[in-house]
């Protein structure tokens, strides 16, 4: 889905949410957008916004990110290091997506695929639990990483 398509989207996820696409939630948004496999922090999204729109706030940003957040057009994920990162909610995707950390360089990487759906199963059947989403993080390190240890 291209930038325009996405923007219409969420305007209209929002209008029916009874909010607007004001130009600070439109800025915040395709910031998201734009680097999209980056997982910024609500800062760091400022950062950029503020580039495109001086006169924002980062409470408005972070305003946004939650109203963003609870329409589940975004996730808040939460890694070692203690800060809340945003990520665009895949089109259609039934559940977050899964992430791999590398405990050296601190890359993320995103697994697309849903790799837990027979864990869903057994939890719902075994547990008589309705499962709504999971969040899984593999903690490791990256291919780059173990190929400098090689190195040395």
């Amino acid at each position: 889905m291209n930038t325009a398509e996405a923007l219409k989207k969420t305007k209209k996820q929002l209008h029916e949410s009874g909010f607007k696409l004001t130009p600070q939630r439109e800025a915040t948004l395709l910031v998201l957008l734009e680097n999209e496999k980056d997982h910024l922090s609500a800062e760091e999204i400022f950062f950029f916004v503020k580039q495109k729109n001086d006169e924002i706030g980062l409470a408005t940003v972070y305003r946004t990110l939650e109203i963003l957040t609870d329409l589940k057009i975004v996730d808040k994920i939460s890694f070692d290091d203690g800060v809340a990162r945003y990520d665009l909610r895949k089109e259609g995707a039934k559940h977050f997506h899964h992430h791999l950390l590398c405990l050296q360089c601190g890359n993320i990487e995103e697994i697309d695929e849903d790799l837990l759906s027979e864990v869903e199963k057994v939890v719902e059947k075994q547990f008589h639990f309705i499962v709504k989403d999971h969040r899984l993080t593999f903690h490791g390190i990256c291919q780059n990483c173990q190929n400098k240890s090689k190195e040395s």
